[in-house]
């Protein structure tokens, strides 16, 4: 009986991490031709436009996606409370078409990876201050992991943005 209960208390904490899918795979889902990965340079513009978004400094050079016309594909992390979440974003027509958590590796707020959550973000565009423009539903005890979500979500409109800004104008 005893490990009964010590199964039952400790399950939830198991179940919140993991790791789901793969970046490849998770391309190959949404491609049914595998694009080559294009490359979103971070200029002194798109990382202050980005800093804004997530409320820290972004980190590195550029950014890797994966475009077939006007649907991109981004694998992006943020930091839910501790530990970052990989999520995977689809953007199409600037409006989001998919939302997927790739790993999570966080004790608490895994919720955040069903498609009951995950689809609140369906149809989600961003305004004219980098902001989602309907509301998300947040997740009891998963405050952090839900902003998490929310600015990567937004993030990837913004540069799915930018890069389609850039192909119309060519």
């Amino acid at each position: 009986m005893g490990s009964v209960l010590l199964t039952s208390l400790t399950s939830p904490l198991v179940i919140a991490k993991g790791f789901f899918q793969s970046g490849p795979d998770f391309i190959a889902e949404v491609f049914q031709q595998q694009p080559n990965a294009k490359v979103l340079w971070l200029t002194d513009d798109i990382r202050e436009n980005a800093k804004v978004i997530l409320g820290r400094p972004v980190k590195g050079l550029r950014v890797r996606y994966h475009q077939f016309d006007l649907t991109t594909a981004w694998i992006l992390e943020e930091i839910g409370k501790e530990m970052p979440i990989t999520i995977g974003v689809v953007v199409t027509d600037n409006e989001i078409a998919r939302v997927k958590i790739l790993a999570y590796r966080e004790s608490r707020g895994g919720e955040v990876r069903y498609s009951a959550y995950t689809k609140q973000y369906l149809g989600a565009a961003l305004t004219d201050n980098n902001r989602l423009d309907q509301s998300i539903d947040g997740i009891t005890g998963a405050t952090l992991s839900v902003w998490a979500v929310n600015k990567v979500a937004a993030l990837a409109l913004y540069y799915h943005a930018q890069v389609t800004q850039s192909r119309d104008s060519t």
